[in-house]
């Protein structure tokens, strides 16, 4: 079963509530684990505010000596397996990085973001070189302008996408989103009274889901091709 990596060098890149947005999405068809193995907890404090949703468990990761059992486990149990790994390196990160089908590298407009997303592809890439095999990367903007971005975003946004794999679909700054962390659930169990824009959220999360589903299957004809 496909597990899936959020992975940065840098802290408050958008990592958490990328995997939040793509679990929960994910859950509308399917079963999924996800696995916590960043020392902050935000994802295992975020399931302990409201009934999860259908479909969702949330493993708390014991640490490196566990990390790849912990997968394993999640494998037999469920459909996809997704991990919010530490903004660091580490051998827990490295132990989950070479388990995974495809690691999503969250970043967001900025000069410094960027160069940290170029710095943990490069460390993406330097786990393949000593496993042997290649570990299918993507990046992924979070956190960026729903409206009009300024040159300067532009001109990041723009290098980036002409250096390296990047999703088509960003995750835009929004409430809904946010609120998350707040509240607790998925998109579909906001109150509308309290969160504006809930619809465009659940609409830009499908659109996000839909593109990981897509590069799965692209690497999965590679490899079998």
């Amino acid at each position: 079963m496909p597990v899936i990596s959020f992975a940065s060098s840098k802290g408050g890149a958008g990592k958490t509530t990328s995997a939040i947005i793509l679990a929960t999405e994910l859950a509308q068809g399917t079963d999924i684990v996800l696995i916590d193995a960043d020392p902050a907890g935000r994802l295992t404090r975020w399931s302990t505010l409201a009934p999860l949703p259908p479909g969702i468990e949330v493993v708390t990761s014991q640490g490196e000596r566990n990390i790849q059992d912990e997968i394993s486990a999640g494998r037999a149990r469920a459909t996809f397996v997704l991990i919010d790994l530490e903004g660091s390196a580490s051998r827990l990160t490295s132990f989950a990085v070479s388990e995974s089908d495809l690691v999503i590298v969250p970043t967001g407009d900025e000069q410094q973001d960027a160069d940290e997303a170029i710095e943990t592809l490069a460390q993406i890439a330097m786990e393949g070189r000593a496993r042997r095999r290649d570990i299918p990367a993507a990046v992924l903007f979070a956190r960026t302008n729903a409206a009009v971005k300024s040159k300067l975003e532009k001109h990041i946004n723009s290098q980036l996408r002409g250096a390296t794999r990047v999703f088509e679909t960003e995750l835009h700054r929004r409430t809904a989103f946010s609120s998350l962390h707040n509240m607790g659930g998925g998109l579909r169990q906001l109150d509308p009274s309290e969160v504006n824009g809930i619809d465009k959220a659940i609409a830009n999360a499908q659109a996000f889901a839909s593109e990981a589903i897509d590069m799965l299957e692209e690497v999965h004809h590679a490899q079998v091709a």
